[in-house]
């Protein structure tokens, strides 16, 4: 068994309490993030004179080759390793022997798995907000085809007024960008580098922390050694905009399935994403959805569990904050996992426009215009809502639209309408009438959309915005 610590203790670890203690099955996913910082931190000894310049290319160049070695499986990185850091240290020991012991100067693990899970999660929120990135590019472009394409809107699961394809898509790029946003903001409040926090009061030896942060591309260095090494606020955050990542996609994804259904068929998922039955042949399951919708509760259970994890921690590091890495890593996975699949999907789904029009016809959709008719020609609204109210009885017990009704039958209920009725509640004026700022009108919707793509100019990717 590899450690770091014999040297106060005169009887060996429990082999129970070994594997119980030791993270190597879960942080070895971090080896390239521990070799970047171990580089790093190397050319900061050397720089300062606490390492030789032939000390720091010999470090630094066994460094390079662990990580080749590894890359290529030449090197294995096993559990007789109680971590990756005493992996990589181990590994340099036997490479170099006495010059690879000076590694650890300067350094302690807690700074030191603080610096890989800080670098391993900044690497995952750019890669998150790429492919939420891609997903909006994908949203984006089925808002400029289908600003003509009718479907009824709803509320309470009811249909409720007529709008488009396009403004409902819309909704949803505008809970992504807002994942986004919240993508940037911790980047901005986590890039800041903990190495040369020590075990949890920094070091005698006279580190430039400045360049180390330099080096490893982060804004500067952490100001508080204890914060330091026992700050898991940037993770609970990524998990907090992952689980809100995972809502919005489990909604659109409860969407999906209900317009997939035999009730709805608003839509027809592609093949590649879905799957029949192994007993009913008629079947096609939107076994996709199904599983992001599933998988949410899981990204929100490692929120939960990590709040749990760090609620009744005293400063500074304590061994419980290694149960920071398993829950995440999966939710990590998971989250581009479904965002991957989910563009997918969405990319190659059929929208069947003739039966989303149909059904906002048939819906009494424009029931709140007919009732806007009344009112624009005298009659008080309370008024009218009664007149379109009773319509509607009329339409439901006929199984006929409002627009299906003759004039006469119209005028049944009252000598306000004329034959102008029924241009004012045709589908397409109910839509492009409605003009303002974030309206599912076409002009409303086009204005809309030429922002969207401003802003998804001018937000290339975190780290690289315009």
């Amino acid at each position: 068994m590899a450690q770091l610590w014999g040297g106060r203790f005169t009887k060996e670890t429990d082999k129970l309490v070994y594997q119980f203690n030791a993270s190597i099955s879960f942080d070895k996913k971090m080896y390239r993030q521990d070799i970047k910082g171990s580089k790093a931190h190397v050319a900061m000894l050397g720089k300062q004179g606490i390492l030789t310049k032939e000390e720091m290319e010999q470090i630094t160049k066994e460094l390079d080759a662990i990580l080749a070695d590894v890359e290529s499986g030449k090197l294995s990185i096993t559990d007789e390793y109680e971590d990756i850091h005493s992996f990589v240290e181990a590994n340099l020991i036997d490479r170099l022997g006495a010059v690879g012991k000076k590694l650890h100067t300067g350094r302690s693990r807690n700074d030191q798995v603080a610096l890989d899970m800080r670098l391993y999660t900044r690497e995952e929120v750019k890669e998150t907000d790429e492919l939420l990135k891609k997903l909006l590019e994908t949203i984006l472009r089925l808002m400029k085809e289908n600003t003509e394409t009718i479907m009824p809107g709803f509320t309470h699961l009811q249909k409720a007024q007529p709008i488009t394809l396009a403004h409902h898509m819309g909704a949803y790029f505008e809970m992504f960008k807002r994942d986004r946003q919240r993508l940037f903001d911790i980047y901005e409040r986590m890039n800041y580098c903990p190495l040369g926090s020590g075990a949890l009061a920094g070091t005698t030896y006279p580190l430039d922390r400045e360049y180390t942060a330099e080096l490893l591309e982060f804004y500067g260095p952490t100001l508080n050694s204890m914060d330091g090494v026992s700050d898991r606020d940037y993770l609970i955050e990524f998990l907090s905009a992952s689980a809100t990542i995972m809502m919005h996609l489990s909604r659109f994804c409860e969407e999906v399935i209900l317009w997939n259904s035999n009730e709805y068929q608003f839509v027809e998922i592609d093949d590649a994403y879905s799957t029949g039955s192994s007993i009913m042949p008629q079947k096609k399951n939107p076994d996709i959805a199904e599983l992001v919708r599933g998988k949410t509760g899981r990204v929100y259970g490692a929120l939960l569990s990590l709040f749990t994890t760090m609620k009744g921690i005293p400063l500074a590091y304590n061994k419980d904050m290694q149960e920071d890495k398993e829950l995440t890593f999966d939710a990590m996975d998971t989250v581009k996992g479904c965002l991957a699949l989910f563009e997918g999907m969405l990319a190659t789904m059929k929208f069947n426009e003739d039966v989303m029009r149909k059904s906002a016809n048939h819906g009494f959709t424009n029931a709140t215009d007919a009732a806007d008719y009344l009112v624009n020609h005298g009659m008080p609204f309370r008024d009218a809502h009664g007149v379109i109210g009773q319509v509607v009885l009329f339409c439901i017990d006929k199984g006929i639209a409002i627009d299906d009704m003759k004039l006469e039958e119209l005028k049944q209920f009252s000598d306000v309408f004329e034959e102008d009725i029924y241009e004012a509640i045709s589908m397409e004026t109910c839509v492009n009438k409605r003009l303002t700022i974030g309206a599912p009108g076409k002009a409303a919707m086009e204005l809309v959309i030429q922002k969207e793509e401003a802003y998804l100019k001018a937000n290339p990717g975190i780290g690289t915005n315009a």
